[in-house]
């Protein structure tokens, strides 16, 4: 499988290559997301790709690329060393292994702009990127904690479904539902502060993996009965719809009495219908078509030297019960 990933991700560097050699003219923007097995990844590359259908006639194009597998962070620290290697005019990355990939930066010292996408560097490594673009993951994990409060004012028993241990986003949107849950700063861990305990075996990773996410979900569902709350930091299971509905599906009844609240993130289609089947009560969602679309005009900033604001965050949706929004109709 790891073979199958690096090729993946080589044909990947050989793709723009070729694509270089047919069209030397166009300077490359290039976006590097964790894997091109997530559908939210793709939402970002609609939005590159719309970017490119309004700017045909730039000196620059939008290059959107990653490994195969968002669980392959070594391919995705691969294919931005390729990348600068063989040339781009500027990178956007959304790293899943912050760490991995700021070392890697550190190393190549690239003359040419870089950025993050999605997913940020650890504040001791945002000296290397020129600015993030995306979500204020922190307020999202906020959001999330305000939706199960106002579900469950006397708090209960959660699970959180984390993605890559090392992933800032996902760590940031932890803390900020953690925070914001407890009235405390700064909690590593629900121990019932506010009323809210997170159970044994608790936080769970999916690795972005949305199988794992499902038998993660329904394991310890079985091995909980008496749960209040689970929280989809992102949407994993969500993504892989014919499997959440089954693992929901075994407990239908404790989601429509409420006495188990499901929280997820993200509002992409297979997870708005799954929203508007009752299998969740609350999605708050990112804009990654956005950060896809916007990513060119601000790496084309960058290069020329003007001013960008740091950080640039992209907006939040909040769908629930008493106003699905967005979720409504998408």
């Amino acid at each position: 499988m790891k073979g199958l990933m690096k090729l993946a991700a080589t044909a990947a560097v050989l793709a723009f290559a070729a694509t270089g050699a047919q069209a030397q003219e166009k300077k490359t923007l290039a976006i590097v997301v964790k894997g091109l097995d997530n559908p939210f990844f793709e939402q970002i590359n609609k939005g590159c790709q719309k970017w490119m259908s309004e700017n045909a006639d730039s000196e620059y194009e939008c290059l959107y690329t990653g490994p195969a597998s968002s669980a392959d962070e070594a391919g995705e620290v691969q294919i931005v060393d390729d990348l600068l290697t063989r040339g781009v005019a500027a990178i956007a990355i959304s790293p899943s292994n912050a760490p991995a990939m700021a070392n890697r930066i550190r190393q190549i010292a690239p003359s040419v702009p870089v950025m993050t996408i999605d997913a940020d560097f650890l504040e001791a490594d945002r000296d290397l990127r020129k600015t993030y673009l995306g979500t204020d993951n922190y307020l999202m994990g906020v959001k999330m904690a305000e939706q199960a409060a106002a579900l469950k004012p006397d708090g209960g028993t959660v699970c959180l479904q984390l993605g890559n241990v090392a992933a800032d986003n996902i760590n940031a949107r932890a803390q900020g539902f953690r925070d914001t849950a407890s009235g405390e700063k700064g909690i590593d861990r629900l121990t019932g502060q506010a009323g809210w305990t997170e159970i044994e075996g608790c936080p769970v990773f999916t690795n972005d993996q949305a199988d794992l996410a499902n038998q993660q979900m329904a394991d310890t569902f079985t091995a909980n009965p008496d749960l209040d709350a689970f929280i989809l930091i992102g949407g994993w299971a969500q993504f892989a719809p014919q499997a959440y509905a089954q693992v929901t599906d075994q407990v239908m009844d404790k989601l429509k009495s409420k006495d188990l609240i499901i929280i997820a993130g993200d509002p992409l289609p297979p997870q708005t219908q799954a929203f508007r089947d009752g299998r969740s009560h609350a999605q708050v969602g990112q804009r990654p078509f956005e950060m896809g679309y916007k990513a060119p005009d601000v790496m084309i900033q960058l290069i020329n030297g003007e001013t960008v604001e740091d950080p640039l965050f992209t907006g939040l949706d909040v769908c629930n019960g008493e106003d699905p929004g967005f979720c409504k109709d998408n």
